[in-house]
């Protein structure tokens, strides 16, 4: 457990994060509360700097869309590299599937 979050905020943050974002009218049904302590998971979730809310219309009402503000140290850019290539579509190359270089690439990959 994050130690300066309560058990809510940290189911809350536990949601967010794993669902990759969640909207706030959504949040509160998922953990079982109602929305007015939902809100209040929210409010300090974002003090602390854990997520970040953004507005957003979902199923015709307004909302917000709440998103986990993500470490770098925790992205996984295995999916990127094929030995010590990285892949041809990152970067401002014009690349298409049919590509030398994402053949390259993709063979890469294979004999890993």
């Amino acid at each position: 457990m994050t130690e300066d979050l309560t058990d809510d905020e940290e189911r809350g943050l536990e949601l967010i994060t794993r669902e990759g974002g969640v909207h706030q009218s959504d949040f509160w049904k998922e953990l079982d509360v109602s929305s007015r302590k939902g809100s209040r998971i929210v409010e300090s979730l974002e003090e602390k700097g854990y997520i970040e809310r953004e507005d957003t219309v979902y199923e015709g009402h307004n909302t917000y869309l709440i998103e986990p503000i993500l470490d770098p140290a925790d992205l996984d850019f295995s999916m990127l590299m094929a030995g010590d290539m990285l892949s041809p579509f990152v970067g401002d190359e014009e690349i298409d599937a049919n590509s030398d270089k994402f053949s390259q690439w993709i063979m890469s990959l294979a004999y890993q």
